[in-house]
């Protein structure tokens, strides 16, 4: 199951196709990875060579170990685990548990523990779901207003926060 959700993931970042947008804040990227969390993963300065150098294995070791398991996402309500991650890899780990903190009425301090475990597998999964995605559709907006030169991304963050709706009301509809 989490190998699907790290390909869903790589799939929505592009895949292997090895990017460096000018106005993508994280410059050069491959498989989703910018170069500042290539470099912080690797433990040293990489340049972009190497980002372009990465490997589905290596972006899979990378995505499990600091998108899956290191924030513990892996131990959320299935009904949103997926999600959540994918939040986590467009936002940021500390975002996205936030999110479902606030979601979940814990304290949003960005780390998901136990007490934020115990009430996410208490809440309706919808109702978090539709919570998460609440915040992160609420993000792009602010990410485009402050900068307008964000806009560019506009559409593929609308469609890649849509496609979690859309998945939800399958689920739902059994479709």
């Amino acid at each position: 199951m989490i190998d699907d959700i790290i390909t869903d993931v790589m799939k929505a970042e592009g895949w292997d196709t090895y990017t460096d947008h000018p106005n993508d804040r994280g410059g050069p990227t491959k498989w989703g990875i910018t170069l500042a969390a290539w470099s912080e993963w690797r433990g040293h300065e990489c340049t972009a060579a190497d980002v372009q150098s990465i490997t589905e294995a290596q972006a899979r070791e990378f995505y499990e170990t600091e998108y899956v398991l290191a924030p513990r996402f892996h131990h959320l309500p299935e009904m949103v685990r997926a999600m959540v991650i994918d939040c986590g890899v467009n936002h940021g780990t500390r975002a996205a548990s936030k999110w479902v903190q606030r979601a979940v009425g814990a304290k949003p301090d960005g780390v998901i523990g136990p007490k934020t475990l115990e009430a996410a597998n208490a809440t309706n999964p919808i109702s978090l779901h539709l919570s998460v995605s609440a915040s992160r559709i609420k993000l792009y907006g602010k990410l485009v207003t402050k900068d307008p030169t964000q806009a560019v991304f506009a559409h593929g963050w609308n469609n890649r926060a849509a496609k979690w709706l859309e998945r939800l009301a399958q689920s739902l509809t059994g479709g």
